[in-house]
Parts: C-alpha cells; sequence; structure tokens
C-alpha cells in the first residue's frame, strides 16, 4: 500500500495533463461510501465533492460513520469528511462542477436541498452545505444528468423541459438562461429526449444523448456545438457511427465523453450489448476534422460489456464499466483473439488505441460511473468496494508516481 501522498502534490487544480500513466496503487487516505453508489466527482481547491445515491460514509480507517444524504466532500490531503457539509438531498445527485468561492454546483434528481426550493440544480457553499442565494436557475419538467462550467456559464444537460430541452447554458451566479444558446436536442430515441454527457472547452461542447438530431441537423447520440463566440452554433463535425443500433434494451447507447487536455480530440464510451460496431466500445474522435461522415481514430471494443465513464489525460484514456475485457473485438460475451484481462477498469493508449499495461482491477458491479483526473492523479466513483486489490468503497484515487 502507498502511504499518503506529501500535501504539496495534493493540492487539486481543475483537471489537467498527465504526463505518464497513473499508479495502480490507490491511495490509502480516501474515505468510504457504505452504500449505494457514486455517479460524480468534482474537486474545489483542496475538497473532494462527492455525489450520488447513498446515505451514509465513513472515514478511510473505518473507525468513523457519517450520515450523508447523496452527498459529501472530504479533504484531498488528509482523506478527512468535512464535518460541517452535510447537506440534505433527497433524491440522487448526477452531475457535479467546481464554483467560485468555495462553492459547487450540484445536478440530480431533487425538488430541494435542506428543505428549500431547489428543483433538479442548486449551488451550494462548502463551509456548511447552505444553498447560495441569488442562483435560480429555474429547471423544470426533468432531471439534470450532467454539468460542465466554462467560465462565467454552466452548461447542464438531461431529460428537463425548461428553460429549454434538455440542454441549457446558464448564468453560473444568477441561473438564468442565455438566450444566445438555442441548440436543441431532438428527434428521440427514447420516450423524452435526454442528454446524458457533456465536456467543455473554451471552443467546444461536446454532448451526447438520446437524440438523432441536434438543431434539427442530423448528429446520431452525439455532436460538438461551437462555443467559441457570445452565440452557440452546430460545429460542422458529424458522425454516422452511432447511428447503428445495438440491443432493443439500449435504444441509446452512448454514454461517457471527455475531451483531452488540448481539446484537440475527444473520447467516447458506450454500452449496447455484444452485437459488436459500436456497441461496448471505446473511440477516439478529432476534434476539429470536418465532414459528414466523421470515422472514428481507433474504436477499443469489450466485447460485450458496458463502459460508462472516461477520462483523458493524454497519457492515457481510462475507461470504466462492468468489463471484463478490452483490445476485443471478436468477442461476443466472450474473449476473442487478443483480448487482454481488464476487469472492471482499464487504460488504453491515446495513439495506437489499444489496452496499456495498467491493470489495478477493480470489483465489477454496475460500473466505474465517475472520473476525475486532477494534477496530482485520477479520482474514481463506482457501485463496488474492491479497487487495486483492496478495500476502497465506491471512492478511490490512483496517484501520479
Amino acid at each position: 500500500m502507498l502511504a499518503r501522498v506529501a500535501l504539496a502534490a495534493l493540492i487539486a487544480s481543475a483537471p489537467t495533463a498527465h504526463f505518464r500513466v497513473v499508479s495502480a496503487d490507490p491511495v490509502d487516505s480516501t474515505p468510504h461510501v457504505l452504500d449505494g453508489i457514486v455517479n460524480a466527482i468534482t474537486v474545489v481547491g483542496d475538497t473532494v465533492v462527492v455525489g450520488g445515491s447513498f446515505s451514509e460514509v465513513s472515514d478511510a480507517a473505518r473507525t468513523t460513520a457519517y450520515p450523508r444524504s447523496n452527498l459529501f466532500a472530504y479533504s484531498l490531503t488528509t482523506g478527512r469528511v468535512l464535518p460541517d457539509f452535510a447537506p440534505v438531498v433527497p433524491g440522487p445527485v448526477y452531475g457535479l462542477a467546481a464554483g467560485d468561492q468555495g462553492t459547487v454546483y450540484v445536478g440530480g434528481e431533487f425538488i430541494g436541498v435542506n428543505d428549500s426550493p431547489a428543483r433538479s440544480l442548486a449551488r451550494l457553499k462548502l463551509s456548511d452545505g447552505s444553498l447560495v442565494t441569488g442562483f435560480a436557475p429555474r429547471i423544470g419538467g426533468g432531471m439534470v444528468s450532467t454539468l460542465a462550467r466554462q467560465g462565467s456559464k454552466l452548461y447542464v444537460g438531461g431529460d428537463f423541459t425548461s428553460p429549454r430541452t434538455a440542454l441549457a447554458r446558464i448564468d453560473a451566479t444568477t441561473g438564468a438562461a442565455d438566450p444566445a444558446f438555442g441548440i436543441t436536442p431532438g428527434g428521440s430515441l427514447t420516450p423524452s429526449v435526454k442528454v446524458y454527457a457533456i465536456a467543455a472547452t473554451r471552443y467546444r461542447l461536446l454532448v451526447d444523448g438520446s437524440f438523432t438530431t441536434l438543431d434539427g441537423r442530423s448528429r446520431p447520440q452525439l455532436g460538438l456545438i461551437d462555443i467559441s463566440g457570445p452565440t452557440a452554433r452546430l460545429a460542422p463535425w458529424r458522425t454516422e457511427a452511432y447511428a447503428r443500433p445495438c440491443m432493443s434494451a439500449f435504444p441509446s447507447y452512448v454514454r461517457g465523453l471527455d475531451f483531452s487536455p488540448d481539446g484537440r480530440y475527444f473520447a467516447v464510451v458506450t454500452t449496447g450489448g455484444p452485437k459488436g460496431g459500436m456497441c461496448d466500445t471505446a473511440a477516439r474522435f478529432e476534434t476539429y476534422t470536418k465532414g459528414a461522415t466523421i470515422k472514428p481514430t481507433w474504436v477499443n471494443a469489450t466485447g460485450g460489456d458496458s463502459l460508462y465513464a472516461v477520462s483523458v489525460t493524454g497519457a492515457a484514456v481510462y475507461v470504466g464499466g462492468h468489463q471484463r475485457w478490452l483490445n476485443n473485438p471478436q468477442g461476443r460475451d466472450s474473449a476473442g483473439p487478443g483480448a487482454v484481462s481488464r476487469p472492471g477498469i482499464g487504460a488504453i493508449h491515446p495513439t495506437t488505441g489499444m489496452a496499456l499495461s495498467w491493470n489495478p482491477t477493480r470489483e465489477r458491479g454496475i460500473g466505474v460511473k465517475a472520473f476525475y483526473a486532477h494534477r496530482s492523479g485520477l479520482l474514481v466513483g463506482s457501485d463496488t468496494t474492491r479497487l487495486g486489490r483492496e478495500y476502497h468503497a465506491r471512492i478511490g484515487m490512483f496517484p501520479l508516481p
């Protein structure tokens, strides 16, 4: 086991580039989530904020348990659970984003926080878990599943119907909807359109979901929006990669996505079942390629197991789900020629698209639902208790060596 990482090395910033692959040995200082599932992680200064569906957490030594209602925070430096941040969130948390002045944005499926109205989206103070006054986003008709902040703007995705359908840009201070953002997902593959994941750079917003159109133009399950100017516009980027159906149980199957640190490419992971094609795969795409039928730079298949989360650090493309293998394009719920064992978590070479040797293993369960890469390592959130062959209940961190 690794000793606690040095304090100076653990001071976090926004997600950033790594020049090495993280260690396969998790740090010992992370707390434990004792039930449920972790869906989202963000870092604000030296504070890790964790959201999901759970009711109790404990310190790293498992000596003290704390009741927590779907949200908690701890010190990245020490692993100490923050005692004064214990907001009551009466529903699952699915999205988190760092705010200014010691605050965090929280998205999910709830109608209030601390018995005060706050439907599906709130901004909270880390000092005491209270609502930040003046932030009133007016989300209605559904839940928030994903958040991404860029400066003074907060991008919000889900299956809500107001202030826009499934995708909105709001003022990060007031929560007011931005009238210069009018991109609407449509042509849903499910009864109501849903955005599953978003990621943002200064110039592009990456979106996936159950839609087949964005702004009325064909974008099957995946699209790029140009946010470089004051008015958002659909980028001239389109792929047919996710137009083909997978199993009927997965009418839409694109799940996780992430930009490279420089924004020049991104990775996408999917569920879908053992039908081949782009079902149950990770893929790389180039951000600024133009065309009507852009193809992935590479595809890495699990052979029939879902991937839900991805983190691109420059040194690796980390993928997580409940997969058994990577490098398995010919597998159909089996290990085909060339398959390598990567239970629950793995890393892919950003250029070649082949699995790296990094193989810490993870108890598979439902799967990894959250990654967060920061300058000291990689945080992982899931629904199981074994990570890197050690007990790390639902939250853990692989440090940079």
